[in-house]
C-alpha cells in the first residue's frame, strides 16, 4: 500500500514537471511560442527532472509522513528547490551542449514547478490519508497490537485505518456482520491467536468475503518497516535470519564500501584540515577520538572520530548521549550538528571494520547491558556493522537509553531480515538527509 501509494507520487510529479515546463515555455514565449522551442528544451529538460526526483527523494519529498503539516512540507519543498536550482544551473552551464543557457526560463520552471508539487502534495495528502483508507480490524489486544493499531489512526498515509479489536470468542456470523457493516479488508491477527483451533475455523469461514490475514509480524514489518520484537518468538528467526550468509552479496558490497569510501575520503578531505584545525584552536587537546565498538561475531574494534567533547568527558566511564549535552566543546556542537566527526569512520570502512551500511556499532559497556535487557539483541552482531543504517535514516536520532536502543533495534532486525542492494541505496540516499538536519 505504502509503495503504491509512492508510485503515484512520482507519476504525478513527473506529469507535474512537464507541463510546468509547458507552461513556463507558454509564458516565456507568450504569443511566439512553438514546436520548435518545446523541443529545443525537451530533452535537457528531462535529464533536469530526473535529478530532480533524485533530490526529491533525497530531501524527504517521498516520505509520506512528512506531508501532514503544511509548514514543514513548505520549509522541505523550499529547500529541495532551491538545491535543484544551483544543480540545474550547474547544468547548463558547465555541460554547454544542448545549446540553450535558460536563466530566466529555469527560474520561472523552478517557480511553477515547485508551487505545484507542493499543492499537488497537499492534495495528495487529503485524498489517500482521509478519502481512500482500507479498514483494518485486530483479534487479540496485545502491547504490539495496540502500538500498530495507534500508529495507524496517527498516521493515515499509511493507507489504513484501524476499526478496533474484533472479538475472537464471537460467532463466525457474527463477526461476519461485523466485517460487511464495517467494510473491513483486512485482519491482523495477534501472536495470542496461533494455536486457537476454534477461532482458525471461524476465520476459514470468512475467505468468501476475500479477506485479508496477516499475522502481527507481518503487517507491523510491512506498514512500520521495522519488527516488532515482542512479538517473535524463536522460529521467526529460524525462518528470517537462517540464510543471513550471502557470499557474493558480502563480497559486491565490501568491493563497494572501499570505493564508496575512498569516494568519500576525497570529497570530504577539505573539512578535515578545517576541523582539525577548529579543534585545536579551542582547547589544544587531540583532534581524533578513539573509542571501542562491537563489531560482527562480536570483535571488538576502534572506531575513529573527530573530537566533539572536552577530553574529560568521561573520566567516570562510559555514558549515553545526552539531548544538548554539556560536555561537547563549541566546535563540537558545530561538527556533530553537520556529522562531520563521522567522517573519519571512512578508515573504519576502508579497513574492514565497517561496511557503508548496516546496524551502527554499540559500545562494549553498554552491549553487555542492553543483552541482558533487549530480548534477540546479540543477533545484531551477526552482520558487519555500517556506517549508516536503516534505523538512523527511519528513526534519526541518537540512542540516548536503553528504550531508544530497543526502538533501533527493531529497525536493525528488518535491516538484517531485508538487506540488499535495493534498501543499502536506499540508506545511502537517505543518508544525505541527516547531514542536512540539525544534530
Amino acid at each position: 500500500m505504502l509503495k503504491i501509494r509512492q508510485f503515484i507520487l512520482v507519476l504525478g510529479d513527473l506529469a507535474l514537471a512537464f507541463f510546468a515546463l509547458f507552461l513556463t515555455l507558454l509564458v516565456r514565449y507568450f504569443g511566439n511560442f512553438s514546436q520548435d522551442i518545446l523541443n529545443a528544451h525537451l530533452i535537457p529538460f528531462t535529464i533536469i527532472y530526473l535529478v530532480w526526483l533524485l533530490c526529491f527523494y533525497i530531501f524527504g519529498l517521498y516520505d509520506l509522513t512528512g506531508m501532514r503539516q503544511a509548514t514543514e512540507l513548505l520549509r522541505k519543498t523550499l529547500k529541495t528547490f532551491a538545491v535543484c536550482f544551483a544543480l540545474a544551473l550547474a547544468f547548463f552551464y558547465l555541460i554547454p551542449f544542448f545549446g540553450i543557457t535558460p536563466k530566466r526560463n529555469l527560474l520561472i520552471d523552478i517557480l511553477i514547478f515547485g508551487t505545484l508539487i507542493f499543492f499537488w502534495r497537499r492534495l495528495f495528502c487529503f485524498l489517500f490519508s482521509s478519502l481512500y483508507l482500507q479498514k483494518v480490524a485486530f483479534i487479540g489486544k496485545t502491547e504490539t497490537a495496540l502500538t500498530l493499531e495507534k500508529d495507524l489512526n496517527e498516521n493515515p498515509q499509511f493507507g489504513y485505518k484501524s476499526v478496533g479489536f474484533l472479538k475472537g470468542d464471537a460467532t463466525a456470523n457474527i463477526l461476519k456482520e461485523k466485517l460487511l457493516k464495517e467494510k473491513i479488508k483486512t485482519i491482523i491477527l495477534s501472536k495470542d491467536t496461533g494455536n486457537n483451533s476454534t477461532l482458525t475455523d471461524k476465520l476459514y469461514q470468512l475467505l468468501s468475503l476475500k479477506i485479508t490475514f496477516w499475522e502481527i509480524d507481518k503487517a507491523y514489518e510491512k506498514i512500520l518497516q521495522k519488527v516488532p520484537i515482542d512479538a517473535l518468538k524463536q522460529e521467526w528467526f529460524l525462518k528470517n535470519l537462517a540464510a543471513l550468509n550471502k557470499e557474493g552479496y558480502d563480497k559486491v558490497k565490501r568491493v563497494f564500501d572501499f570505493i564508496m569510501a575512498l569516494i568519500l575520503l576525497l570529497l570530504t578531505s577539505p573539512f578535515w584540515l578545517l576541523t582539525a584545525l577548529a579543534i585545536k584552536l579551542e582547547d589544544g587537546g587531540k583532534v581524533f577520538y578513539k573509542q571501542k565498538r562491537i563489531g560482527k561475531d562480536n570483535k571488538v574494534f576502534t572506531i575513529f572520530k573527530f573530537r566533539s567533547m572536552l577530553e574529560t568527558a568521561e573520566q567516570n566511564g562510559a555514558q549515553w548521549a545526552k539531548d544538548k549535552d554539556e560536555r561537547r566543546t563549541k566546535i563540537g556542537k558545530v561538527i556533530r550538528r553537520l556529522h562531520i566527526d563521522e567522517f573519519p569512520q571512512m578508515l573504519n570502512v576502508l579497513r574492514g571494520d565497517l561496511s557503508t551500511t548496516g546496524p551502527r556499532p554499540e559500545r562494549p559497556e553498554f552491549v553487555s547491558e542492553l543483552e541482558k535487557t533487549i530480548p534477540h539483541y546479540k543477533l545484531r552482531h551477526l552482520i558487519k556493522p555500517g556506517f549508516t543504517g536503516w534505523a538512523q535514516t527511519r528513526w534519526i536520532k541518537y540512542a540516548r537509553s536503553k528504550e531508544d536502543s530497543f526502538e533501533k533495534f527493531q529497525y536493525d532486525l528488518y535491516y538484517l531480515k531485508n538487506r540488499s542492494f535495493t534498501l543499502d541505496l536506499s540508506i545511502l540516499l537517505r543518508t544525505f538527509q541527516l547531514f542536512l538536519k540539525k544534530g
